[in-house]
């Protein structure tokens, strides 16, 4: 049973970290309002599990893989792969952002989502949220090879689709 104390934590938890775990879901899917779904599905089972938190520097590390395996497992839907936005929803720029690099980063991101879903999300976790390479295998419950393996096929793409040929070229 959940106390008060216990809602309290979660609360400031979720309020700390909802917009990163958005961004993120964002960059995984390219459509916001289901990063909206993969965040709310991620903070439930965070929630869900909350009673069991014993080490509170692991809840990040938690939520992020509850997010990632929450978006495989949609990919894999059939229903979600036959729907087919008519137009993505702006994002919106940051304080101070011009329009060369709001654009840049909307093409950046529709680029990204030409990625098969587990090189989306080794590249999104390795290069965005900063993560090494045992931290991305925990995240996808996959070996430390397959994550070398998908990075690297998901970089090599983007370069490819971004038409650029160094590593410092392509940034998230």
């Amino acid at each position: 049973m959940a106390t008060y104390d216990d809602e309290t934590r979660f609360a400031a938890y979720f309020e700390g970290r909802y917009r990163t775990v958005r961004r993120t879901a964002y960059l995984l899917c390219g459509d916001w309002h289901w990063a909206d779904d993969l965040a709310q599905t991620a903070f439930v089972r965070v929630a869900s599990s909350w009673h069991r938190v014993r080490d509170p520097a692991a809840l990040d590390a938690y939520t992020r893989t509850c997010l990632v395996r929450a978006y495989l497992a949609e990919s894999r839907r059939m229903w979600r792969r036959r729907e087919r936005p008519y137009a993505d929803p702006p994002d919106s720029p940051a304080a101070g952002d011009d329009a060369e690099v709001v654009s840049r980063r909307q093409a950046f991101a529709g680029v990204l989502r030409q990625l098969p879903p587990r090189q989306r999300a080794a590249v999104v976790l390795r290069y965005y949220q900063g993560l090494d390479v045992a931290a991305v295998a925990a995240a996808l419950g996959c070996t430390e090879g397959t994550v070398k393996s998908q990075t690297a096929r998901g970089l090599a793409k983007l370069r490819r689709l971004l038409d650029v040929t160094t590593p410092e070229e392509v940034s998230l």
